[in-house]
């Protein structure tokens, strides 16, 4: 798998990748990640709407959209089943990693969906080459192949509570997951879901937002009672930050994420 690409890399390879600004933000942070886009972008790169291109037919945020709905939307991008695309974000919670994570449900060959490693920040700070022009590509024809063994629901969340199939990992903040403080949603109790492991996904990360190696992220899994051998399914507050946690144990171990897609979101409903 390809999973992240450096700035360096990206600044050589700029015309023969398609480019996705997948900046998302909480709910309550305040910002318009739209907005920022068209005030500047690295160059060449098509706005991603996280809430957009997701399930509409649900009142839950975000969630993975039908196998049609996601082939019109990469489609209408202009984007073709052998490109390789390129998603960074200029966001706190790092959403980039959650359309990585939708192409690879949606059977985009793994070697060609990468996270820009560092992102928006970094590409900035390296004074590499950014824009206000929006793009817009010719539209294409984009084939989708659902792979739904890397999604699981609230049954099996429930069932697992019991049976321990799989170490649930929630990536939430500490004082999230205990419950000592409030969800960014208001119809959200706080707390965890039974049995499930606390690594907040910022533990990762490098000052520069760049990913830790992987002999680190082993020890950082360790740490928290993670077994590195078993099987693994990632949770959050709305299916974001998982896959955070899923691109990190891809780095460890090759496997594609398996990800709570309601996450929180759904599991803490009043």
């Amino acid at each position: 798998m390809n999973q992240l690409v450096s700035t360096e890399w990206l600044d050589k390879n700029i015309n023969k990748v398609k480019i996705l600004d997948a900046s998302w933000h909480l709910p309550n942070a305040n910002r318009n990640s739209f907005e920022e886009y068209k005030s500047e972008h690295i160059i060449n790169s098509i706005f991603f709407d996280i809430d957009k291109n997701s399930n509409q037919k649900t009142s839950l945020p975000h969630m993975l959209p039908y196998k049609d709905d996601w082939e019109m939307i990469v489609s209408n991008l202009g984007i073709i089943n052998s490109d390789h695309i390129i998603v960074y974000d200029n966001s706190d919670v790092f959403s980039s990693c959650r359309v990585w994570y939708t192409f690879l449900y949606f059977g985009h060959d793994p070697k060609l969906i990468s996270v820009l490693d560092g992102s928006f920040e970094k590409w900035k700070n390296e004074k590499r080459p950014t824009s206000r022009e929006i793009i817009s590509n010719e539209k294409s024809k984009y084939i989708a192949k659902e792979n739904k063994s890397l999604v699981i629901n609230k049954d099996e969340v429930k069932k697992n509570i019991n049976s321990k199939k799989f170490q649930l990992i929630d990536a939430r903040g500490e004082k999230r997951f205990l419950g000592l403080q409030p969800e960014p949603r208001k119809e959200l109790r706080s707390g965890n879901i039974k049995g499930s492991i606390n690594l907040p996904f910022q533990k990762l990360l490098k000052e520069d937002r760049t990913f830790k190696k992987k002999d680190e992220l082993i020890e950082i899994f360790k740490t928290k009672k993670v077994s590195i051998e078993k099987e693994m399914a990632f949770t959050c507050g709305s299916g974001v930050t998982a896959c955070i946690l899923g691109l990190a144990n891809s780095i460890i171990s090759g496997k594609k994420p398996v990800i709570y897609d309601g996450s929180w979101a759904e599991y803490g409903l009043n």
